[in-house]
């Protein structure tokens, strides 16, 4: 049975502003299994193109090529690659090896498009390897073999998927005499075998060498010639699956890849990690600011609070004609409006507060200090700000720093506490007339923490039940200017103020300041962080060009592989592993140079300053990581393309 049938072929390259030059003209010929064959010719004679269009390289061709009944032209382009793989044996001239690559690794490549194991494929060829007398070389690379032994790799190589067909390209140009006689007696071995050899050669001896020589002048059959029985051993075959080469092979070869320019793409990786540094920095410094910040105020204010004014317009305040404390700050609650706020959803309790800025003065020691303002004790007062004695219950109460400074000599401001304070508060009762509201107190503790307290510029503090009960003396009725209002948990507080919102009511200034300066806080570090990420670009575009130049530097390598069956999704996996790597390793060294900083920095600002400014988390390690791959694999997306779109047989040629 025929293994191979060449009809009717016919080749013609157009240069550029040229006629047509054919290399073939009606090629017939036919080659069955075990035959040992040599097509003869000169240079220019066609003989290298036939080979390529047999071994499925070129296919821009009239004619037919058949391979066991099956037209090359009927076949697509992975079953081409396919072909290639698992029907045929490349031995160039020129070896062809992949130089970073060892001996076993240049064997064993082949048999990674094939669906077979790492352990099959290594015993395969370290099998192949002691048959062509290489097994103590299996660890060495390409450099450190003589051309004889380059070539028995080769040979090895094309032998790994146990073709079919062996093509050889001058097998023997490059050897010696002695070295090109073994070369011949290990392909003759192999024709034993029922494989197909074709060699393509200009030498009349390696042509005598074979059992049959078809020559070739002017691109035309010039003699057919049998010179023996070609072996009639049945070759042994087996199913073969082929399959892409997997992705931890691709990964594989992009490391050694990169090995091979490693103070190059250690580099690259540097200057693409300065991008991810500066953006992980910026979202570190931006994090650890707005923490320290909502630290500084869930200090002062309990984060399941919710406080709520009630504005009035300017008129309404100037038409008021009621006491002092209830044009101040917004408008007074009414019984009313605090159970609508009890009542919303969430709200587990509703605590009263108020600041009165009228005329309050206290007396102490029978001396008369005037008070800019009184509020009322709330659940926000942190404890940890009292710098001595407790918080105030009935009939006492808790004088600022710089009020019990105001009352006693700076040094003995604190033997104020225990002390008996008289306060008054002058407001207008029925009818305009003015009535005094007063009450003794016992000072329970002196409050640190000036105008950051509960109620700003306040500088005396009593409970609201205290302040209640001594206008119900005097019978007025004390009205909150502010609720707060304390949500269940800690998430039910947004939804809290939206309701408030709705209910016609609004949160205290303090609070929408509080949340704008985070807001504001948060806007500035995105606009680092982007104009800090426009390095972002610039590494993104040296990985291409460097991409790119790995591609112009390895064109031949992507030939070899392409000779070898690997499809062009094979080629584009392998350039998209090594952008990906490179990515990786940059956002490595990015990572570990910002923890290295922030510990650097946060160290300093601990000790100048007193807290950690740059809290950088492991979800933003992550981010910078996967961004900087993200980029890397992007940036990959046009070489990686370009490198799979060459022509196998114009990269083989490639110096």
């Amino acid at each position: 049975m025929k293994l191979l049938e060449i009809k009717h072929v016919n080749k013609s390259y157009k240069l550029a502003g040229k006629e047509k030059i054919t290399v073939l003209r009606d090629i017939n010929v036919s080659f069955k299994s075990g035959e040992f064959v040599s097509i003869l010719g000169e240079s220019g004679s066609g003989k290298s193109t036939l080979m390529n269009i047999i071994g499925g390289m070129d296919s821009d061709y009239e004619g037919d090529v058949i391979v066991q009944g099956k037209a090359l032209r009927s076949m697509e382009e992975n079953e081409i690659d396919s072909y290639r793989n698992d029907k045929i044996g490349f031995i160039f001239q020129s070896f062809n090896l992949i130089p970073h690559l060892t001996v076993l690794e240049n064997v064993t490549i082949a048999m990674q498009m094939m669906d077979r194991g790492e352990k099959e494929r290594i015993k395969r060829a370290t099998e192949i390897l002691e048959e062509v007398g290489l097994q103590e070389h299996v660890k060495k690379r390409p450099n450190q073999l003589s051309g004889g032994q380059k070539q028995r790799v080769a040979i090895a190589r094309a032998l790994a998927n146990d073709p079919d067909i062996i093509l050889a390209d001058e097998p023997t140009g490059s050897l010696d005499q002695e070295t090109s006689g073994q070369i011949l007696e290990i392909l003759d071995s192999i024709a034993k075998n029922g494989v197909l050899i074709i060699t393509v050669t200009h030498s009349q001896k390696v042509a005598d060498f074979g059992s049959r020589i078809v020559s070739v002048e002017d691109g035309r059959i010039k003699e057919d010639q049998s010179l023996k029985e070609r072996y009639t051993s049945v070759k042994e075959t087996e199913q073969k699956k082929g399959k892409s080469l997997s992705l931890m092979a691709s990964f594989k070869l992009a490391i050694k890849n990169m090995q091979l320019k490693a103070k190059r793409n250690i580099l690259v990786a540097l200057g693409g990690s300065i991008g991810i540094f500066s953006v992980l920095l910026m979202l570190s410094l931006g994090n650890g600011v707005t923490g320290y910040m909502n630290d500084e105020i869930n200090s002062t204010m309990n984060p399941l609070l919710v406080d709520v004014v009630k504005q009035v317009e300017k008129e309404e305040v100037q038409d008021q004609h009621g006491p002092p404390n209830q044009q101040m700050g917004g408008e007074p609650f009414s019984e009313e409006d605090i159970t609508k706020i009890s009542g919303l959803e969430n709200v587990e309790r509703v605590e009263k507060a108020t600041t009165i800025t009228g005329k309050t003065n206290v007396v102490y020691r029978d001396k008369n200090y005037e008070l800019s303002a009184l509020g009322t004790v709330t659940d926000t007062i942190n404890e940890d700000n009292i710098e001595k004695g407790t918080l105030p219950s009935e009939n006492e109460v808790l004088l600022t720093t710089s009020y019990a400074q105001s009352l006693s000599s700076n040094e003995a401001y604190e033997s104020l506490v225990g002390e008996t304070i008289k306060l008054f508060v002058n407001e207008m009762g029925e009818n305009n007339q003015p009535l005094t509201v007063e009450r003794e107190l016992v000072v329970s503790g002196i409050y640190v923490q000036e105008n950051m307290g509960p109620m700003e510029g306040a500088g005396v503090y009593v409970s609201y039940s205290t302040l209640e009960d001594a206008y119900s003396e005097q019978n007025l009725t004390l009205q909150p200017t502010q609720l707060n209002a304390y949500a269940a948990n800690q998430g039910d507080v947004e939804g809290i103020k939206m309701d408030v919102e709705e209910a016609g009511f609004a949160s205290s200034p303090i609070a929408s300041m509080m949340e704008q300066v985070t807001t504001y806080l948060d806007m500035a570090t995105l606009l680092l962080s982007g104009i800090a990420g426009i390095s972002l670009l610039v590494s993104g575009i040296m990985i291409l060009v460097v991409l790119y130049i790995s591609v112009v530097e390895r064109t031949r390598e992507i030939g070899i592989l392409r000779a070898i069956g690997a499809r062009k999704k094979d080629i584009r996996r392998i350039f998209f592993s090594e952008s990906a790597l490179m990515g990786l390793m940059s956002g490595v060294i990015a990572v570990a140079g910002a923890f290295i900083i922030s510990i650097i920095l946060n160290n300093f600002l601990s000790n100048s300053f007193g807290a950690e400014l740059i809290q950088l988390t492991p979800e933003y390690m992550l981010f910078g990581i996967g961004v900087s791959t993200l980029i890397s694999v992007i940036a990959g997306i046009l070489p990686s393309s370009k490198a799979a779109k060459l022509d196998p047989m114009e990269s083989l040629r490639y110096e």
